[in-house]
């Protein structure tokens, strides 16, 4: 009898911490490619602790970065959707090679300051949400990038120095653009760009100045110039599977976690420039605000045909979207 009642009473441990929930937590994985200290980062990191918090953890967020798990952002719906992962945030631009509809918020000179990339952001959104369902998954929000420059090795101060670069860009899009401006063009992922970027191979890099500082390109690149060419947003996706297999109340706090996390990522990009650029300048980087109007125009006219192709790749869903922004 007594040599029975440790066994009991370990017995009423287990049941005790199982009614409580000690052995019920359920793990979800979430990857970006970019670093924590992205937005897109940030945005992980914050939906990680958010949903922890809301389902009391009972769901629990294994988030991993700068691409660990060897998903890149062009992969990222087709891996969800074969759920390599249960979640992950991707690069809209990157997406768009597969699927065009993502490479709206990327379209040059369409979306050049905050309050137009929210309104893109809310016309594109439904179109978001329908494709991704087609592949089965569940739209969890959107993150805002500051607006894109270029990075160089040497100072964009003419059209012959915008010709001499060598760039790595983010889409298909931005790649006709900057060939059409007469650069040497190449549409890579960031993990890919770093080790020729290292070597010199690659002399320039269309980002922001959050994704460049993310990945110190300061240590290669010692010049942005602010041409403002578009503000992306990255997606965070769920697989839908993963998200119906939970109880009631744990998707009622992934829903909630989403929203909160949209909601304090487009809030947190109101200061993200004055910060990277603070950051930036002081690693050493030139800032250029004043870029000559000649490669501006340079840059304008080689974009001049980008939305239209845009469209066309896109289908009238595209159309819509865009007819919904310039809604008075």
């Amino acid at each position: 009898m007594l040599g029975s009642s440790p066994r009991r009473l370990w017995a009423g441990i287990v049941i005790a911490f199982a009614s409580h929930g000690a052995f019920a937590a359920t793990t979800l994985t979430m990857t970006t490619e970019y670093p924590a200290t992205s937005m897109p980062g940030q945005g992980v990191s914050t939906f990680a602790d958010l949903v922890r918090s809301k389902s009391a953890g009972k769901v629990v967020i294994d988030a991993s970065f700068d691409a660990a798990k060897g998903i890149k952002s062009g992969d990222m719906i087709d891996a969800v959707e074969a759920r390599k992962v249960d979640a992950g945030d991707a690069f809209a631009g990157a997406l768009a090679a597969r699927y065009p509809l993502f490479g709206v918020s990327s379209l040059p000179f369409l979306a050049d300051s905050l309050s137009k990339a929210r309104a893109l952001n809310k016309s594109a959104r439904p179109a978001y949400e329908k494709l991704l369902a087609a592949h089965g998954q569940k739209l969890l929000y959107t993150t805002p990038w500051p607006a894109s420059g270029i990075w160089s090795k040497d100072k964009v101060d003419s059209v012959a120095a915008l010709k001499a670069l060598s760039i790595r860009t983010y889409d298909a899009t931005s790649q006709d653009v900057l060939r059409k401006a007469g650069a040497q063009a190449r549409n890579i992922s960031f993990a890919d760009a770093m080790p020729r970027i290292a070597s010199g191979e690659v002399n320039a890099v269309l980002s922001s100045g959050d994704g460049g500082a993310g990945r110190k390109l300061w240590q290669h690149l010692p010049h942005f110039a602010e041409i403002n060419y578009a503000m992306p947003v990255s997606i965070a996706t769920m697989n839908l599977r993963a998200y119906q297999a939970l109880d009631a109340k744990s998707r009622k706090a992934i829903d909630q976690a989403a929203a909160q996390t949209e909601a304090e990522q487009w809030k947190r990009i109101e200061g993200r420039l004055q910060q990277n650029y603070a950051n930036m300048r002081k690693n050493g980087v030139a800032i250029d605000t004043a870029v000559p109007t000649p490669v501006r125009r340079a840059l304008k006219e080689a974009a001049a045909d980008s939305v239209r192709q845009w469209e066309a790749a896109a289908g009238p869903e595209g159309v819509a979207i865009l007819k919904a922004m310039r809604r008075p």
